[in-house]
This record gives C-alpha cells, structure tokens and sequence, in this order.
C-alpha cells in the first residue's frame, strides 16, 4: 500500500454511529491509544436491509451534531470523513482508501446492526484489518445479564437489580484523547450540506432550535443545568410537566453526546456519594433504558410485534380522522393536546404525558400503537429503536412488564393532579389560557358564560372531544375481554 497517502503508518479507523462523542468513547480511546493516525468515519445507512431510516426530527439533530462532532475532533487533529451508503460496501472503500489496518467501533444491539457488524467484521479479517468492537453505548450490555437459569429477564424489577449487582460501581469515564498529528490524507467524504438532513419546505425546526443545542458540549451544559437544579427536586417532581425537574438528557444519549457511565458517576457525585432518593430515581431511569436495550436484543421486533402475542387478535379500529386529530395536538383534551404540540415544536415531550398521550391513541381511539411509534420515530429528537418501542408496547400492555390494558389514564385528572397550577397546558394550548383552573381540563363542562368570557368557543377556537372518556374506557375494557376470552 505504498502509493496510500499515510502510507507507513497503522492508520486506525473510527467508525462512529450512536456515539457523537469524544469523551468516554471506548472506540475512539483505544484508536488513539498511541499516537498514530486516526480517521473518524460516520456513515450515513438508510438503504442496508434492516436498518430503519431516521425520522425527520433525528435528522435535523445529526446534522448538528456531527457539525459539533467535526470541529472537536479537528481539534485533536483527527480528520471526520462523511459517506452515504450501504455500511457493508462504504466502510471497506473507506478502509482501502486510507490504508487502515485497524477499525475500532461501539457495538449496536439491533438485528440490522448487529448482522452488518458481524459481516464486516469478517469481510475485513479476511483482508488482513483488525476489528476492534467496544461496549460504549450502556451500563452493562444485553447478554451480560441472565436470569439463574441463564434466561433473559422480561420484567424490569428483578432485572434492574440484577443490572444494578453486576455493575456495582460503573469504571470512571474515559477522558478525552490527547491531540495528534492530523494525518495527510487524499480522501475526499461528503459534504454534510448535501445530504438534506435539515427541513426546507417547510423548515420546521424553528421550535427545535430554541430548545436544544445539540453536540457534546450543548449535552453538559443540559447535564449542568440538570444537577444544579433539577436533580434534587427529581423524585418528588418529576412527574409535573411544568416542574422543569427531568434533565431532557434522552436526545443526547440517543445520539451518544454523552455516555451513561458519565451520567452515573455525574449523578452520584450530586448526591454527595450518600443514599440519595431522587439520585436512585434517576439511576433507575437509565436502567430502563437498560432494560429496553435488553428487550431488543432479545425479541429483535420489538418495534413491530407484540410483545405478548395474545394482543395479536386485538380489533384495532382504523381511524385515520382521530389518528390526525392525535398527531395535530386537536383532541378536545387540554393535557393530550398540550403534550402532542409541545412535541411538535420541539421534538420532545415530558415522560408522564408520553404516556397520557399514548394510553389515549391506544385505549381511546383504540389505534394500533405501532401507528403511535412510527409518529413518535418522526417527530422525536430521543427516538431510539429501543426506548420508543419498549415504552409504546409497555403503555399498550402488549410489552414486558406492561402496565395492564385495563389501566387507562383519564386524562381529565392526569392534567388536574400533574399539572395543578395549569402551567403546562396554557403554554402549549394558549386558546384555553383564559379559563379558570376548574375548567382547564375539561371544558366542555365549563358554564356557557365561563367559556365566553375566556373566549372559548368549543368546535372553532378548540374542538369539542374527539370521544368521551367513559364510553371509550368501556370501549377499551370490551376490547381486551375479548383477547382475553379467545386465550
């Protein structure tokens, strides 16, 4: 290979995917373990079989992250090439191209990844590259927890605390790479402009960009902010949309900005290394996260098949009108709504009311929760293969560990006990500001008179119920007796 541009030294090659990051990135650490050339790859796989494009608000978020990406690796003098297509043809060019004889990357967990990983793997062994595959992306992988008899858990408690007893103390996160010689390379990538991740016609984004900012950095200022003030007020609040009192770090570890083992020890250092409750709470929340990927790994459909099979007879009601009614935020109830458009204009929405909104879709209008997933997919910055189907199928009580389809949230007093002050409904639902707290979510109900001095006129500035909540709760019950009685 001596006409390669970096011809004589052992180029390593980094291939980034969920793992936008520098620090504790176990890939990157163990390339730049020397100080050889390294290049930074990132492809972008919408087309190998298996593998599920991103929606469009996750596209937005990796154009900007892997601007972020770009300029902190040029930094410590490594290079960040971008390609378009197939992995399994991109990667081994991108290794000819270079003369690399090594290619370091953090392992996927779904079917797709996993088998294109295992044919590169051997594709390039073959041809003389070591492959190095590193654990970057969770506490502890899916095949390193078993049940006594060497099965996998399907119910998140005994898993959790059997997660939490392997672990013990997370390793100490990795810090950044030291700079390096930048490598003279002769190898063109991509330009990130022409892969028309951002929306145009319309852009959209607007309310994203006010929101977040993705990238490394834009991750630990949010993780900053969340330990200053968020944290101690998380178990007792974190329930109230308006409390600002969840840390929104899910995108950022979606696209691996920063790393659960840095979330950890972030964490725990906040609490001052004692018995802290709302510290516990938010370490079980990564440990659904955990779980999720544990879910996946084990049942590969979890984004497509019921989980329980007996919920394969369900009679889903095809209702493209109340579907639309959902997406738009336009149910007739204040709680839905608020969280639907919140979710809308800033690809992001508080975790009780993902699950308000989704009990509603599911057990409401009785609309099959993949329809649900596949919005949440599109619209969602945190979207991920696990969380987003795992969490659907846990609120349609098709899931693991589901809550049961019988338990259907009244949005009436979801909004009334989490949402006391009405905070978060009149900044998301600004036409029903005017009405008193007694009336904010149901109004409906609200007196004539009440209505019009809030300038509420139910059907033109807000729609009447898409359906009433007692005679879709029977519905629903109906539905599951059912399934039920065909078991």
């Amino acid at each position: 290979m001596s006409d390669h541009p970096a011809s004589g030294a052992d180029v390593r090659i980094v291939w980034f995917r969920d793992d936008l990051r520098l620090s504790d990135n176990p890939a990157l650490s163990e390339a730049c373990r020397d100080d050889g050339p390294v290049v930074a790859l990132y492809i972008l796989d919408d087309v190998s079989p298996g593998i599920r494009p991103l929606g469009g608000a996750r596209r937005w978020w990796l154009h900007h992250s892997l601007q972020a990406l770009a300029i902190d690796l040029q930094a410590i003098g490594i290079p960040l090439l971008l390609r378009r297509g197939p992995a399994g043809k991109v990667l081994p060019e991108v290794v000819e191209a270079v003369g690399a004889r090594q290619v370091h990357w953090n392992r996927r967990y779904t079917a797709a990844g996993i088998a294109i990983d295992t044919a590169l793997r051997t594709d390039l062994k073959a041809q003389g590259v070591e492959v190095e595959s590193h654990n970057g992306s969770l506490l502890i992988e899916p095949f390193a927890v078993t049940k006594g008899d060497g099965g996998w858990f399907k119910v998140f408690t005994p898993f959790w605390k059997a997660a939490r007893e392997r672990i013990g103390t997370p390793r100490s996160p990795l810090p950044v790479p030291k700079p390096r010689q930048a490598p003279a390379l002769d190898v063109t990538g991509d330009r990130l402009v022409d892969w028309g991740l951002l929306p145009t016609k319309p852009d959209w984004s607007g309310g994203l960009a006010k929101t977040w900012t993705p990238g490394e950095a834009g991750a630990r200022e949010r993780l900053e902010t969340f330990l200053d003030d968020g944290l101690a007020r998380y178990k007792a609040q974190r329930d109230e949309p308006a409390a600002g009192a969840v840390s929104m770090m899910s995108p950022y570890l979606a696209f691996g900005e920063i790393s659960p083992v840095t979330l950890w020890h972030a964490a725990a250092a906040a609490g001052g290394g004692r018995s802290d409750a709302s510290v516990e709470k938010f370490l079980a929340e990564l440990g659904w996260r955990e779980f999720s990927y544990h879910l996946l790994y084990h049942f590969p459909d979890l984004g497509q098949q019921n989980f329980q099979p007996r919920f394969d007879g369900f009679s889903w009601k095809g209702d493209p009108a109340a579907l639309a009614a959902w997406q738009k935020g336009q149910t007739g109830y204040p709680i839905v709504d608020a969280g639907m458009r919140q979710l809308w204009r800033t690809g992001w929405m508080h975790n009780r009311v993902r699950m308000v909104v989704a009990s509603f879709l599911v057990k409401h209008l009785l609309i099959d929760w993949r329809a649900g997933e596949a919005w949440f997919w599109d619209t969602l910055v945190d979207a991920d293969p696990a969380n987003n189907a795992a969490s659907w199928q846990w609120v349609a009580g098709s899931g693991a560990d589901a809550a049961p389809y019988f338990r259907i949230f009244n949005p009436i007093l979801q909004g009334e006990k989490f949402d006391t002050a009405g905070r978060y409904v009149r900044d998301h639902v600004p036409e029903l500001a005017g009405l008193p707290d007694k009336w904010l979510n149901k109004p409906w109900q609200a007196p004539s008179d009440v209505r019009r001095r809030a300038d509420v006129r139910l059907g033109k500035t807000y729609p009447e119920p898409v359906v009433d909540h007692d005679a879709a709760r029977q519905r629903a019950l109906a539905a599951f007796q059912e399934i039920k009685d065909q078991a």
